[in-house]
């Protein structure tokens, strides 16, 4: 059975971040794509897909322009949609395999950022390279001959790879989430989480545990014991590591801490370890008692 191919209609000429990563969004659900960038309009009504051009919203029928009067509307926050984000409402949940809260990590993180620089809905001056200025400079500079359809396509080549990892991202932090949850809920002792792989937890230690001082993991064959912060980014910490193991490594710490397997204490008293488990949970009780 022959795979239908999807007709996508765009723009010609200049491409920008949103209907790049409209097209490479589209991408991950069609395998079988047809690309047209024209605004013959005869031509656009044809498409099964339209983005960016065509002057008409429509998720129903599929039609996904914002720049007609009005616009096509606006996140809660104020943000307004551009084509990327109008295909984003509609399909962001399929293409991150179902997956909702996925979904509304990449529109919170990549696509309403896009969508607000497309829509020149961005305050003060911006500083720095943004991800929307990358893809436009794949666009052929006045010296250069180059085709704008064969760049558009090296564009969204790399928004499609990009898009992949902003998927894999997402989801690991939302995996994360459940087990540093089940962590603090089947810990010991509330004050000492222990994760048996080591997993991103500050944000949900924050926003579920209040009594958590202490983090054990294992890394690269050892383990460690890592202080909690007392907010996110933060170098102030609930409770540090006790002060005379500052800057102490093998021998010294082994010497100060009783423990024969002790590797290193940051001179931040913010993160220690040992080689065994069972000595860095010991770490973890002088902490406490400290």
């Amino acid at each position: 059975m022959t795979e239908q191919v999807k007709v996508i209609a765009t723009h010609n000429g200049n491409f920008h971040a949103d209907d790049v990563f409209a097209v490479a969004a589209l991408k991950h659900i069609f395998p079988s794509v047809e690309l047209i960038r024209t605004r013959d309009l005869d031509v656009i009504a044809k498409a099964d897909i339209v983005l960016d051009v065509g002057g008409i919203y429509d998720a129903e029928t599929d039609r996904f322009d914002h720049h007609q009067k009005g616009g096509a509307g606006a996140r809660e926050n104020g943000i307004p949609f551009s084509s990327f984000g109008l295909i984003w409402q509609k399909y962001g949940v399929e293409i991150c395999s179902g997956n909702q809260e996925v979904a509304n990590s990449l529109d919170k993180n990549l696509v309403s950022t896009i969508d607000a620089i497309d829509c020149g809905h961005v305050e003060g001056v911006q500083t720095g390279i943004s991800l929307s200025q990358t893809i436009s400079m794949f666009n052929p500079t006045w010296q250069e001959e180059s085709d704008f359809d064969a760049c558009f396509d090296e564009a969204v080549s790399y928004a499609s790879r990009l898009l992949t990892r902003f998927i894999a991202a997402a989801s690991g932090g939302v995996n994360a989430k459940t087990i540093v949850a089940n962590a603090i809920e089947n810990a010991a002792d509330p004050r000492v989480i222990v994760l048996e792989q080591y997993t991103p937890w500050k944000t949900t230690v924050l926003r579920l545990s209040q009594d958590a001082l202490f983090m054990i993991y294992p890394s690269q064959g050892k383990w460690r014991i890592q202080t909690v912060p007392v907010e996110l980014g933060s170098f102030e910490d609930r409770k540090k590591l006790p002060a005379p193991w500052a800057g102490l490594s093998d021998k010294e710490l082994q010497d100060v801490t009783g423990l024969d397997d002790a590797t290193f204490c940051h001179n931040g008293l913010f993160i220690a370890g040992c080689a065994s488990f069972e000595n860095t949970m010991k770490m973890a009780q002088m902490a406490l008692d400290y």
